[in-house]
């Protein structure tokens, strides 16, 4: 039984709840931390010990957010103004239309002022808020009745549990866009395959899917984002126009778009979408267009709705990063781990200034689904502007002719037996020696993530298994170089650069090694825990799944895999081995474990480019060290890392005057340990 709260204890529990969500904001509104993650982690534990002791929760507590009991099903909720969709524009000389009509109907010559921003590509939200609380939150639905997920919004860290000030509306509906980042969406599908679940087609289905369960706790899990633009039903206050809203959301700590402008005149409206378009690279998320809006709220009302449309905002469409193509053929690739993978061999087609000629069909229950076939007419997408993948067949196109593709019986490499377990959309190969399985296994144990052995890549690893010198990727260290000399393609220097880069790849770092192992489940961020948490190769030796499972962040079939690996008499004798090769590992995350100076701590970092190391190491780099890192630039950027062939990045920072510097650069300031602390009033 809680115990009776004194009056202290009430106000320390306020005040922690208040200071947490300053935090919560800073972080994931701002993207501009003023504390560590190890401070607001004690500020956390703090509060939710006064809060399980006491028994007093606060309706906008941080500890609210983790997830409640799993529903049996959505509740109804009806809107209490119509979430309307948009009509298109798909040039501009349809937006010009769209102007002439708007001055038309409100029998004015002069030029109309809108708003313009970001069309984000995710799920619609509408958010209650009674006397300040966050109350309830629905779906769009089909625009007059939604689904309850409010267990699940209130999971989204950037969201507003209270909106904390004097003067609040009695009751506002607050309308955005829940969506995931392009790198989450990316994240979540490697995972999801390496699992043998169902792939997400692009992020605004992985958002939609993550708000859309059942469990709550599910939701908490993605990292989704929301986006605030619009209004629906208010009480208790008046607003004149959409930019005085704008900036109410951005004073009371809602997410807004990344970029708002305010403009008169439709010329100035495409400038501003022009400029959108030449930026949406460096965006963290995905967008197809921009949205214009009649800024002032009584010319909105003037000009009225349409059917399901209302006549004073547009949807200007990007072009999209489509195109149609055949599939002349379908193949079999198998992974590392023996899943299966359809492709399909497409007839080359330029799309978003690439050509394509192949793309993933993922699975066979996505082959069902879209009923592809072998000689469909396809629409083709590059989701994200980088992956492409098949959209839907053009089935008006058929012949007759086309021939569906079967989930085949035996490996197509090996002809080992396939299985697909219950409940998973995977097929896999049961094949040991199967020879897709061990060269993908080779090469990712020299990909540059892992060991980092120039030389070996796909052509000369399916060479050296081939002519038998390599079953294994501890044979890699059994090479003599009098032995590649006589294989085609090698001749003295580039013989010498491979033995070179294989010893060169004998001093390496236990994260680094842990990762190149290819334990199922575990990518470079589990390897990097892991190796933050044991010091040496020889503690994870006959390791219980308990002990890795006190790792936060690293659950139980992550547990189970390494533990499985490490309790294997042939894998331990394998690394023995390896050690006697002359393996040597360091371990600078262990080493430097509570010791490292917080030297970047307040500081933001985003990177551009391709850098001398993968991009996730230099991240963890800069977290050790206390900075932050994000994906997309912003005037709370302090410093953008500059790498090879940099991107739309770096053009935003030196509009916004954000610091550029090197990655030798980077690691001067880390060496040197000079940290200007007064940066941000620099510029």
């Amino acid at each position: 039984m809680a115990e009776k709260i004194p009056e202290d204890i009430k106000q320390d529990i306020e005040r922690l709840v208040k200071e947490l969500n300053y935090h919560c904001y800073r972080y994931y509104v701002l993207d501009s931390p003023v504390i560590s993650d190890e401070e607001y982690d004690s500020l956390y534990v703090k509060l939710k010990g006064l809060e399980e002791r006491y028994g007093h929760i606060l309706s906008d507590s941080p500890t609210r957010r983790i997830g409640a009991s799993p529903l049996d099903k959505f509740e109804k909720v009806k809107h209490k103004e119509p979430m309307l969709s948009l009509d298109n524009a798909f040039s501009f000389d349809d937006l010009m239309e769209f102007d002439r009509r708007v001055k038309r109907l409100l029998g004015s010559d002069e030029d109309i002022e809108y708003t313009v921003e970001p069309k984000y590509d995710g799920l619609a939200i509408e958010i209650t808020y009674h006397n300040g609380l966050l109350y309830k939150a629905s779906t769009r639905g089909d625009g007059y009745e939604g689904e309850d997920v409010t267990a699940n919004i209130r999971t989204i860290r950037s969201v507003p549990l209270k909106i904390d000030e004097k003067g609040i509306p009695h009751e506002i509906d607050v309308r955005g866009e829940v969506y995931m980042d392009i790198d989450e969406f990316e994240k979540l599908n490697n995972e999801r395959e390496q699992e043998g679940e169902s792939l997400f087609a692009n992020p605004r289905n992985a958002a939609a899917g993550s708000v859309r369960q059942l469990d709550s706790s599910i939701t908490a899990k993605r990292r989704l984002h929301l986006a605030c633009y619009g209004m629906g039903a208010v009480k208790g206050t008046d607003f004149r126009n959409q930019w005085k809203f704008i900036h109410w959301l951005e004073k009371h700590m809602f997410p807004i778009p990344v970029m708002v402008r305010r403009v008169r005149g439709i010329d100035k409206v495409i400038d501003v979408i022009k400029d959108i378009e030449r930026k949406r690279r460096g965006f963290s998320f995905e967008t197809d267009g921009a949205v214009i809006k009649v800024n002032d709220f009584d010319l909105q009302k003037s000009l009225g709705i349409k059917t399901r449309e209302p006549r004073w905002a547009i949807a200007y469409k990007f072009p999209a990063h489509q195109g149609t193509t055949r599939i002349n053929e379908i193949s079999s690739s198998v992974g590392r781990t023996g899943v299966i993978t359809p492709v399909a061999m497409l007839e080359p087609v330029r799309i978003g200034g690439v050509t394509v000629s192949r793309s993933t069909l993922h699975n066979w229950d996505e082959i069902e689904r879209k009923d592809i076939r072998v000689g469909d007419y396809v629409i083709v997408e590059r989701a994200g502007e980088v992956i492409p993948h098949v959209i839907s067949v053009i089935k008006d196109r058929r012949t007759g002719k086309e021939k569906p593709f079967p989930i085949p019986d035996k490996c197509p490499v090996c002809g080992s037996r396939v299985i697909r377990e219950k409940g998973e959309v995977a097929v896999r190969c049961i094949g040991l020696d199967c020879p897709a399985q061990v060269q993908e296994r080779i090469r990712h144990f020299a990909s540059r993530g892992a060991m980092d052995i120039e030389g070996l890549g796909e052509k000369n690893v399916e060479l050296l298994y081939s002519e038998g010198m390599i079953r294994h990727f501890a044979d890699i260290y059994r090479i003599k170089k009098e032995d590649i000399l006589r294989l085609p393609r090698f001749a003295e220097k580039s013989a010498q650069n491979l033995m070179d880069a294989i010893e060169k790849s004998k001093h390496t770092t236990l994260s680094k090694f842990l990762y190149a192992l290819g334990i199922p489940h575990v990518g470079e961020y589990a390897a990097k825990l892991l190796s933050r948490n044991f010091e040496s190769m020889e503690d994870l030796y006959k390791i219980k799944p308990g002990k890795i499972m006190g790792i936060r962040q690293i659950g139980e079939k992550i547990a189970l895999s390494v533990s499985s690996f490490f309790n294997d008499p042939e894998n331990i004798n394998t690394l023995e081995k390896l050690k006697e090769s002359g393996l040597k590992l360091t371990n600078p995350d262990y080493e430097n474990k509570g010791s490292r100076e917080r030297l970047f701590e307040g500081f933001t970092f985003v990177i551009t480019g391709t850098l001398p190391e993968p991009r996730n190491y230099v991240e963890n780099m800069i977290e050790e060290l206390g900075g932050m890192t994000s994906s997309s630039v912003s005037k709370h950027t302090d410093y953008l890392v500059v790498g090879e062939e940099p991107g739309s990045k770096l053009r935003k920072a030196q509009s916004l005057g954000v610091k550029t510097i090197s990655y030798e650069e980077l690691l001067g300031l880390i060496k040197h340990k000079r940290m200007p602390k007064n940066l941000k009033l620099q510029f």
